[in-house]
């Protein structure tokens, strides 16, 4: 009996011990991991009410190991916004290539990926930013300046050239007028101002750029 129950501790130690080791190594895949979690709860429903505690939870890992990713919720948020931006690069990327040379599937997908990234922000993660985090927005316009500039930027170009984009407007002032007005409009104090949610002001905005630069030409397609 005492060489069972021996075995037994010695099996229960082995597998604590294993238990050890992964909470200090964590899966490679772990961090990752993390961030879908949080930016399904931090996107939907907001980022102010969720914990470490409810990420390790619902993960169904240590608080110890969470803090090996991440030093605090907002580096987790960070990290959210960072995942998010590198998927619609990509997303935006893969259209521009598509479509290299055809103005009006490439506006049409640039505007319908844009619109699906856009539709997963819902207003409690808006409210948060406004009230929690206003530094990281800075972050947010930085990285979206960029986006629009270099992928619409370029569009514009292309339909310059096809006869699809008033050309007596340089497309480096279209650009920067576009950002002015996504810049004026689509913040977390604007979009609660006006009760509106980043998709639509988006939409709203782009809307009424294009409908002043794009030719009849364009409009026939």
């Amino acid at each position: 009996m005492s060489n069972v129950m021996t075995t037994k501790r010695t099996e229960q130690s082995s597998k604590t011990g294993e238990a050890k080791v992964s909470r200090r190594r964590p899966a490679p895949d772990g961090r990752q991991r993390i961030v879908d979690a949080a930016r399904a709860h931090f996107f939907s429903h907001g980022f102010r009410r969720v914990t470490m505690n409810d990420l390790a939870a619902e993960l169904g890992i240590s608080k110890k190991t969470l803090y090996v990713h991440f030093p605090d919720k907002m580096a987790v948020l960070e990290a959210v916004l960072a995942d998010k931006f590198a998927g619609v690069q990509a997303k935006l990327e893969q259209v521009t290539r598509e479509h290299a040379h055809d103005f009006p599937a490439a506006l049409h997908e640039l505007l319908a990926n844009t619109q699906r990234e856009l539709d997963e922000i819902k207003p409690p993660f808006v409210r948060d930013m406004r009230q929690k985090a206003p530094h990281v927005f800075k972050t947010v316009e930085r990285r979206r300046s960029e986006l629009i500039a270099h992928f619409f930027g370029k569009l514009f170009v292309e339909g310059q050239r096809a006869g699809m984009v008033r050309n007596d407007v340089p497309a480096k002032l279209l650009i920067e007028i576009l950002l002015a007005a996504v810049r004026e409009t689509v913040n977390p104090a604007k979009l609660e101002e006006l009760g509106l949610t980043p998709r639509t002001a988006f939409a709203s905005v782009v809307k009424v750029i294009l409908e002043g630069v794009i030719t009849k030409k364009a409009r026939k397609t």
